[in-house]
């Protein structure tokens, strides 16, 4: 028989069948801690573990069935569009990367901050960044040897220079139309980008202001020293085109994957106009650029697949009675869905495992306490990217502290002045307090 969901006949509510979620926690956060280290087990051998024990659980179902419908959850719609839109972010950031577009945006924001606003400086420069390409990650591991060296030059202390780098970076993940946190909170609730975006800026509008201000202050600035004078060209602000078309009719609401193609594309005309490469180079970056985002789409179909087993098994039914005890409304559903989101991110220290793994389960406690969609992608995107932001062991802190192995920084001392997912985290709170129930 072929299964599609219109044809699965749903298991009732069982404990039983989140053993492979907690599975998952334990295999992958005990490991992690047992060796002090986060990144040696791989996100896709812990979904592997936990979906190979959602394949052992109900043996009174045929293997075969089992797999499926596993297979039916790797396949869903959603979660391959979601891969194409992850496909061609990887084509599009590789792309730019190779014209040079991210040291054109780093020189020519560095060209107008003036030094005493150079920590406030930092953090504009990583959310504008981190804005246009979409990752973090890249984001702090093109900042971060900038940042050291002007804490070196200037005096500054190094934890406010690398705490605004990563947390400039946190915004441009949570808010960026290209970022796989937007992209995974918008698919999993089969909503516009554009409309999640919208609803992220209401959350952090007062927080990313409250941080600007904070960073004026004359603490953490440098008015004896002056920045050695950058020459800006044409040529810079051609390369950050591509940037600003995707920002610009993102913002319009041009759909996300035309975007991306084009953007692409523009890089390529660009890299080759320039003679910085000939087109078979051109295709090479594209190439390792969709290759750089595997690990991203396996995850993201694995956890397709595991999440399938748990609701046919009654996992996701269990999950929602139980969380249903403490919900009683709109307010405590969207406080109970950023919790949800948080915990998961927590274990896993991966923000876009937190919102795939978490996703399913959020759309239904929304559907049943009447919580517009957009609002639960937001939530979910937004709850993910303050918690991402402030674990020692996320990769982005893990990222920065490695590249600032050399001045003797360690996470926490980053986390000491990284105020901007703090804010962000108030301004959540703020956000939900405010939600009237019906």
């Amino acid at each position: 028989m072929e299964y599609n969901k219109e044809n699965i006949q749903w298991r009732e509510s069982s404990f039983k069948a989140i053993i492979p979620f907690i599975v998952f926690v334990i295999f992958y956060f005990g490991f992690s801690l047992w060796t002090s280290d986060f990144s040696r087990i791989p996100m896709t051998v812990a979904f592997i573990i936990s979906s190979a024990v959602a394949l052992i659980l109900n043996h009174k179902e045929k293997l075969t069935k089992k797999i499926e419908l596993f297979a039916l959850g790797m396949g869903n719609k959603d979660i391959m569009i979601m891969c194409l839109v992850f496909i061609l972010a990887g084509a599009f950031t590789a792309s730019a990367a190779a014209v040079g577009g991210v040291e054109a945006a780093v020189l020519i924001a560095q060209h107008f901050v003036p030094a005493q606003y150079m920590v406030l400086g930092l953090f504009i420069i990583s959310a504008l960044i981190s804005l246009s390409i979409g990752t973090s990650c890249g984001t702090i591991a093109a900042i971060v040897p900038i940042a050291i060296s002007i804490s070196q030059s200037f005096g500054i202390n190094p934890s406010f220079v690398l705490g605004a780098t990563v947390g400039g970076a946190m915004f441009g993940d949570n808010m960026s139309l290209i970022s796989d946190t937007k992209i995974a909170a918008s698919r999993t609730q089969n909503v516009e980008m554009r409309d999640e975006m919208l609803s992220n800026l209401r959350i952090i509008t007062i927080p990313a202001i409250l941080c600007i201000l904070l960073y004026t202050l004359p603490v953490f600035g440098s008015s004896t020293h002056n920045i050695n004078e950058t020459v800006l060209t044409l040529d810079n602000f051609i390369k950050i085109t591509p940037y600003i078309l995707l920002l610009v009719l993102g913002i319009s609401g041009v759909n996300v994957m035309f975007l991306l193609f084009f953007g692409t594309v523009l890089n390529i005309i660009i890299g080759i106009s320039y003679k910085m490469f000939n087109i078979f180079d051109a295709f090479g970056y594209i190439g390792d650029g969709t290759v750089s985002m595997a690990t991203t789409l396996i995850v993201a179909m694995l956890a397709g697949g595991l999440l399938l087993l748990v609701r046919y098994n009654g996992g996701i039914t269990y999950i929602i009675q139980k969380t249903g005890g403490l919900i009683k409304n709109k307010r405590t559903c969207e406080a109970g869905i950023c919790f949800l989101v948080g915990i998961i991110n927590l274990f896993t220290a991966n923000n876009t495992v937190a919102i795939i793994t978490s996703g399913s389960i959020a759309k239904e406690l929304s559907k049943k306490y009447e919580v517009d969609l957009v609002r639960t992608a937001s939530l979910l995107d937004t709850t993910s990217c303050v918690v991402q932001g402030l674990i020692p062991y996320g990769a982005q802190i893990l990222i920065a502290t490695s590249l600032a192995s050399t001045i003797g920084v360690s996470s926490f001392t980053i986390l000491k002045g990284m105020f901007y997912p703090v804010l962000m985290s108030f301004g959540l709170l703020f956000s939900i307090l405010r939600t009237k129930n019906k």
